[in-house]
């Protein structure tokens, strides 16, 4: 009896006769193996919540955190392999630090979801394996824009934007 790979899952690049790619299946079940993730948006916020998955009694108890800050506005939630995560959250942290010193606003949400996700697609596409991680990016925002009344020209809104990523090619807004 072979083993489920068979040579078909040593890059993430090489599809296996059936059309699978194994390195992101592994990756899946990596985020499947860990603790759950959810994230529920309301008219009032954001909430989100991850299962803090103990593997040991010797950890302490604040040890390997699963939800960050990008900046001040935007909060990450991560689920799945921890170091992978880690690396995850420092790339976007230090994408919204660049885009901070470039334009001297904080970095939208979606554009640091944007920037995560090309960085998961080009590890995915060749230079490593891909992340073993699922990220939720959520904010709350304030925005400007067109209303239909006349006598307001533009209004001012406040919602919530979730976007999730996930070891597969996706790559959702929830609205």
């Amino acid at each position: 009896m072979s083993s489920i790979g068979t040579g078909y899952d040593l890059a993430a690049s090489t599809f296996s006769p059936d059309g699978r790619i194994f390195q992101i299946e592994y990756a899946q079940k990596a985020v499947d193996n860990s603790g759950t993730m959810i994230a529920l948006k309301g008219k009032n916020g954001i909430v989100t919540a991850v299962d803090k998955v103990i593997t040991s009694k010797m950890y302490e108890e604040n040890a390997n955190p699963r939800m960050f800050n990008a900046n001040e506005f935007i909060g990450i939630s991560f689920a799945g392999i921890y170091p992978d995560c880690r690396a995850l959250k420092d790339y976007a942290c230090s994408e919204a630090v660049k885009y901070l010193k470039s334009f001297r606003e904080p970095m939208p949400i979606q554009k640091l979801a944007n920037a995560v996700a090309e960085y998961i697609h080009i590890f995915t596409l060749g230079i490593s394996r891909p992340f073993g991680a699922s990220v939720f990016f959520s904010a709350w925002n304030k925005s400007v824009r067109f209303c239909d009344n006349i006598n307001d020209f533009y209004c001012s809104t406040i919602f919530a934007n979730i976007f999730y990523l996930d070891p597969k090619p996706i790559y959702i807004y929830i609205s």
